[in-house]
């Protein structure tokens, strides 16, 4: 007999919602199997993905989420929102700035990574993305490889800020 647990809904935040947020978003999707519903934004959304962030997805047969877009964080503070469980910041930007209200409290991890997407030349960019991409996916796998149904809310933050300071 298998029993299924709640989908955990996730936030992957950073300032332009282009680059490192969209590689969380669509790797929590791609890996969760269903457990996971992930979104991304930004708190100032450059308006538009970055190419190589698409890119650097497809070299590793992660499928882009539907209508994944720019986007506001603001989008997720709304009447109407998803309800979050968990947002996490990727950049040390989104996560020192002062945040919308959430609806539900949901609660707030930092692991923070270098941007990639204004790196120069593009081959160094390429490389910039790809370890930014090895990185989430290190963090997102053992995140996912934790029991939230679970643990409690303050096990499962313990969990993920350790999972951060035991990946630089």
């Amino acid at each position: 007999m298998t029993t299924s647990s709640p989908t955990t809904t996730v936030l992957v935040l950073c300032t332009g919602n282009s680059a490192r947020s969209i590689l969380g978003e669509a790797l929590f999707n791609h890996l969760g199997k269903g457990r996971v519903r992930a979104f991304s934004a930004g708190s100032q959304p450059s308006g538009k993905v970055n190419a190589q962030a698409i890119e650097t997805l497809a070299a590793h047969g992660v499928p882009l989420p539907a209508g994944l877009r720019s986007k506001s964080w603001d989008e997720f503070a709304a009447p109407g929102a998803p309800r979050l469980d968990y947002i996490f910041t990727v950049c040390a930007s989104a996560a020192g700035e002062a945040c919308p209200v959430w609806p539900g409290q949901p609660a707030i991890v930092h692991w923070g990574l270098a941007d990639p997407a204004h790196v120069e030349p593009i081959a160094a960019r390429r490389a910039a993305f790809e370890a930014a991409y090895q990185a989430l996916e290190k963090r997102i796998r053992a995140f996912l490889a934790l029991d939230l149904a679970a643990l409690s809310r303050a096990d499962v933050l313990h969990a993920a800020r350790l999972i951060d300071a035991t990946s630089q």
